[in-house]
């Protein structure tokens, strides 16, 4: 979705970021400061141009001050720069706060050989992502030369959790109270078509995929888009993360991603859980 200066096509899901950071008003401990910062960075995502305060604004929920105090703040450092000081993009430093997570998780670096192996088999792309609010967060990815979706995901892409194979693998393991707790906030949009946008239907859907032990997506993210997904367990039997293969619906049946793509998942799901430290 673009936004405009007058932030006519601004998500509403993305202001919902900087209100939560309320709920911390008043806790001596919590650096509000440091919270916008970090909301600002998220917010430039995998843009390719450079946005303006405007915009920033629009995406975090934040004030323009708030906004433009922290993207200043970015430049000093050398995380942020500007070819005309009204738009701004994020510079390669920004990359070291990336390798710090990646080079400590074990689940990134454990996942990223099986994804080669799995990509280099099917010939489709294979990621592995967590649940971060309402939101799938990717943590390695595999892929291919085909590329299935208008977005190109990468290490750090995000997308909403209800709609996507791994976001609903992720949603079947929590407890009932966690579920409801998602359901009243999350922002249920009929992105295509097909979207299960309705909380009763979700959790319907949910519990099949509670009971199956995986989760197959028809083009309910993106027209065209079909992915396949399974739960990643660790040494304590908890789902940690999930695992899935996207390709495009005229290359693989929803038949065929249950016979064929769905046992390699499982399988390289299961030598991922036991190679995690206990």
């Amino acid at each position: 979705m673009e936004e405009t200066e007058t932030g006519a096509a601004a998500a509403p899901e993305v202001v919902s970021r900087a209100a939560a950071l309320n709920a911390f008003a008043g806790d001596p401990n919590f650096m509000m400061s440091l919270a916008r910062g970090l909301l600002v960075i998220s917010a430039f995502g995998q843009q390719k141009r450079g946005l303006s305060v405007a915009q920033l604004a629009l995406r975090t929920g934040l004030s323009r001050a708030a906004v433009r105090r922290c993207v200043y703040t970015l430049q000093q450092l050398g995380f942020a720069s500007s070819d005309d000081e009204r738009h701004f993009v994020l510079t390669p430093k920004t990359l070291a706060l990336g390798h710090a997570y990646l080079s400590s998780s074990p689940l990134a670096t454990l996942a990223a050989p099986i994804l080669e192996r799995i990509s280099a088999q099917l010939h489709e792309s294979c990621s592995v992502a967590t649940l971060e609010g309402e939101e799938i967060f990717y943590v390695a990815r595999s892929k291919t030369t085909s590329r299935i979706m208008s977005v190109d995901l990468s290490v750090g892409s995000r997308l909403p959790a209800y709609c996507t194979s791994m976001g609903r693998v992720l949603l079947a393991a929590l407890s009932p109270a966690q579920l409801d707790a998602f359901l009243g906030r999350a922002k249920l949009i009929k992105r295509t078509a097909y979207t299960v946008a309705d909380a009763d239907a979700l959790r319907a859907v949910l519990r099949q995929v509670g009971t199956e032990g995986y989760a197959l997506i028809d083009q309910e993210l993106e027209v065209g888009l079909r992915s396949i997904a399974v739960p990643i367990f660790n040494p304590q039997h908890k789902v940690i993360a999930a695992l899935n293969l996207g390709t495009h619906s005229s290359r693989i049946s929803v038949p065929d991603m249950q016979k064929r793509v769905l046992p390699v998942l499982r399988a390289a799901a299961d030598e991922l859980g036991l190679l995690l430290p206990a």
